[in-house]
């Protein structure tokens, strides 16, 4: 048996609760214990993005007492997962006692897909999901080393008829407050994304990442295309 702590990340908890529920359902299906710490936060990636290193370090911290445990941490985002496990040590790399801990946590932090695969040596859930599904690779899992996880997962799934897509791993354009900042870039990029999608005439695109979801979702109603966003953890805990 495996106890593990989920990091739910601010975009999971607020706009895809959904995947934080597939998440943990999907975990104890496979003999994991899933505990919350629910004073978690933040995981600072904003603050760090945009150069507010003082306050990056003060949500870390928290961060790093929070989930002080020892206990393997899962998120269901490359993003947190790669803030966690990269930037950590960068913010701490003055402060040898801070960045012990750092460490310590970048080392049992883990993308879902990356500890279901990598980690529990699973790549076949049980789940059952019948319709195309297309997959956009997220940027930061290039960053965590992570290549073909979440595909070999997705494929793994009854029912599921596979559909490549084009530019799988080009951005979507999202990149937190990059489109925030770059409206006019993100949005062709979005586009440029979008149009990949449509060309898979796929019934579900898939991704590890809600802001990704978020950002190609947003675009897709816009122009009212039937193609639906799951995250990995929606399609896996499918049955």
């Amino acid at each position: 048996m495996t106890d593990v702590s989920l990091m739910i990340t601010c975009l999971g908890d607020v706009l895809r609760p959904a995947a934080g529920v597939a998440t943990v359902r999907l975990l104890r299906r496979l003999g994991v214990t899933v505990h919350f710490p629910e004073n978690q936060t933040c995981c600072g990636q904003p603050f760090y993005n945009s150069g507010f290193l003082p306050g990056a370090r003060d949500v870390a911290q928290h961060t790093l007492d929070v989930f002080a445990d020892g206990r393997p941490v899962v998120t269901p985002s490359g993003s947190c997962a790669a803030m966690v496990k990269i930037e950590y040590p960068h913010l701490f790399h003055d402060d040898p006692a801070w960045l012990a801990r750092a460490e310590d946590l970048a080392a049992r932090t883990f993308e879902l897909s990356d500890f279901l695969v990598n980690h529990l040596k699973v790549t076949d859930v049980g789940a059952r999901f019948d319709g195309k599904v297309a997959y956009h690779y997220a940027c930061h899992l290039r960053g965590l080393g992570l290549k073909d996880e979440a595909e070999t997962l997705i494929k793994q799934v009854r029912g599921v008829e596979y559909i490549p897509l084009e530019k799988q791993d080009q951005c979507c354009g999202f990149g937190g407050s990059f489109a925030v900042r770059y409206p006019e870039i993100s949005g062709a990029m979005v586009a440029d994304k979008v149009g990949c999608v449509v060309q898979t005439k796929a019934d579900v695109l898939v991704s590890t990442d809600t802001g990704c979801l978020m950002n190609i979702g947003g675009a897709m109603h816009r122009q009212r295309l039937a193609t639906r966003c799951l995250h990995l953890a929606e399609l896996l805990d499918s049955r």
